[in-house]
């Protein structure tokens, strides 16, 4: 922890894991320049910058010791180009920062000080987000910051922030010929400037990466001595985004892999292996903990994360900064891996079984899910409604139940996830999942397996989704099982309650299954979708693959529905003599 003598020398290597003097090179660090700037915030007779909401407004804009690192280290560090000027050593910097922890009006101070004091004639300067409205947030902290200022106020002239997004926004200096306007990437791509400063804000929403790489190109000339770009964002899900391309680069120059004195990586996270329960796992995250990061915030939310599988992932992504694999986790893995068994198939035979088919593309997964129920229950008051533990009970009797899934795919499938192509191809090779010639399903041996796969048990109930090919092959099911095929729909209202005991076989260990990897990863994949208290699994929100539980929802919609057979006496106390 610094001190209030702390010189500012040191305070710039409190960037997390990043030392900038081990690339330095012929760069210098300027005291006297990275001083000037901090006093631009908040310099008690000097400083320009002020809150502008909340209990802070009107107050000085007073930088934490990792806000002086920052600043330190961009306006600080000084090089020699190859016109032999002077110029910032850092053209670029990622920061990476959980949500609440001032990143925007922080940006905006830094925005406000490079278009007014940088020695730059024609400056164009740009603050770019997704949508308008998100880049006209961090515009707004600019805009106010300036009014709350005379020196600069008067020195420019102001245009929009109060209408609705869509109108222009800017700040126009004339004595310069310079200016700082909002763009965005719904507005499509901008070309033609010559950037000197870009302020990217919330980098994860970027649709894609055309504007990202029309302001980078923008950086090109050779008449801006020293343009800025500043990447902000919080965590992006795990999957190929233009966040974490820039993420990766950024972790690889913190950790010396690449080579790049001139980005400064600022990166605020906790890992995938941290305790995320823990309060000084949040401290690592956020640097502006008990700040304006509030304590009992974390802590509540935190809580509500453990009691709601749905919302770990969200707590983790944007107060962590932890990259997670969908939007909302529906299914807790450690749950998940913990019913895992070894299963006796031929402890099965003659059992009865409910069996459920998900048909997906001709090119797609299909899935088969077979769940044997156990009459070994006991009968269990539970809420009527969910949400309302205190409201009617009902009585439920929770049984366990036994899940064995199978997988086809076609043999040369149309698209498939490169970064999967060769997990799928050893769990072909495995033998958990089956293939079928050329580059559609074929579903007459789709069918002909599920017949064999069927034989030995007892079928009690068979579910399909008319949707894709599911219509034909829900007819040629009844053609075998007569009516005990019946369609199920994958709507909410049929979802919902089947997925919710899912959850809760979870939850009590009473969903037995193999450990089958296929299936591993498809409740991995599995995300939520919500309305009215309901929650379903949703292959629209879901970053992969979820065949698998969405027929093992359905397998068990039809379970619990059946009734539960009398159990005898005689196998709870036995026989009494007389």
């Amino acid at each position: 922890m610094a001190t209030a003598t702390t010189p500012l020398s040191e305070i710039i290597r409190q960037i997390p894991g990043y030392d900038p003097y081990a690339t330095a090179g012929d760069a210098w660090f300027d005291d006297e320049c990275a001083q000037n700037a901090i006093d631009f915030f908040e310099h008690e007779e000097t400083g320009c910058l002020r809150h502008i909401e909340g209990e802070c407004a009107g107050q000085l804009f007073r930088l934490q010791d990792w806000q002086k690192a920052i600043i330190g280290n961009i306006f600080g560090w000084k090089r020699i180009d190859a016109k032999g000027r002077t110029v910032r050593r850092y053209r670029e910097s990622l920061i990476y920062i959980p949500r609440k922890n001032g990143k925007t009006p922080l940006s905006a101070g830094i925005g406000v000080l490079v278009t007014f004091c940088d020695s730059e004639i024609g400056q164009q300067n740009y603050i770019a987000a997704a949508e308008r409205g998100q880049a006209g947030k961090l515009f707004r902290y600019c805009k106010h910051m300036i009014e709350a200022e005379p020196e600069l106020s008067s020195r420019c002239t102001l245009y929009g922030g109060h209408a609705e997004a869509g109108q222009s926004r800017s700040i126009v200096i004339e004595a310069t010929n310079s200016f700082m306007r909002v763009i965005s990437a719904d507005a499509g791509a901008q070309h033609g400037g010559t950037t000197h400063l870009a302020i990217v804000d919330e980098l994860h929403t970027q649709p894609n990466r055309d504007l990202v790489d029309v302001l980078q190109t923008s950086l090109a000339s050779e008449n801006r001595k020293q343009p800025l770009v500043i990447w902000l964002t919080t965590a992006d899900y795990d999957r190929p985004s233009i966040c974490n391309e820039k993420h990766n680069y950024a972790c690889k120059v913190r950790d010396g892999i690449i080579e790049d004195p001139a980005f400064l990586p600022v990166i605020y996270e906790a890992s995938i292996e941290d305790d995320w329960k823990s309060p000084e796992v949040w401290a690592k995250a956020n640097p502006n903990l008990g700040v304006s990061v509030s304590l009992e915030y974390m802590q509540r939310e935190c809580k509500r994360a453990q009691d709601s599988p749905e919302y770990e992932n969200t707590f983790k992504r944007l107060h962590l900064n932890v990259k997670t694999q969908q939007a909302v986790k529906c299914i807790p893995m450690d749950r998940w891996d913990a019913c895992q068994t070894v299963i006796d198939v031929t402890t099965l035979a003659k059992r009865d079984v409910f069996a459920a088919l998900d048909i997906g593309a001709t090119s797609d997964f299909t899935a088969l899910v077979l769940v044997f129920p156990h009459d070994d229950g006991k009968p269990v008051q539970v809420p009527v409604d969910p949400e309302d533990p205190d409201g009617p009970k009902t009585t439920v009797v929770r049984r366990s139940f036994t899940l064995l899934p199978t997988f086809w795919l076609p043999e040369s499938p149309v698209t498939r996830d490169p970064r999967m192509q060769a997990t799928i191809n050893a769990w072909q090779r495995q033998g958990f999942i089956r293939t079928t010639p050329g580059d559609v399903v074929d579903y007459d041996m789709v069918l002909a397996d599920v017949l064999t796969i069927l034989r030995p048990y007892q079928l009690a109930g068979f579910a399909f989704d008319r949707g894709f090919q599911g219509s034909q092959m829900g007819n040629n099911l009844m053609k075998h099982f007569g009516d005990k095929v019946e369609q199920f729909p994958q709507g909410l209202l049929s979802m919902a309650a089947p997925f919710r005991e899912l959850i809760e076989l979870l939850k009590t260990g009473k969903l037995h299954h193999d450990g089958n990897p296929v299936m591993r990863w498809m409740a991995s994949n599995t995300a939520a979708e919500s309305r009215g208290g309901l929650t379903k699994p949703s292959k629209d929100k879901s970053a992969e693959k979820i065949d698998g539980i969405t027929a093992a929802t359905m397998a068990i919609g039809l379970a619990i529905r059946a009734p539960v057979k009398p159990v005898s006496v005689y196998k709870t106390r036995g026989i009494r003599m007389i």
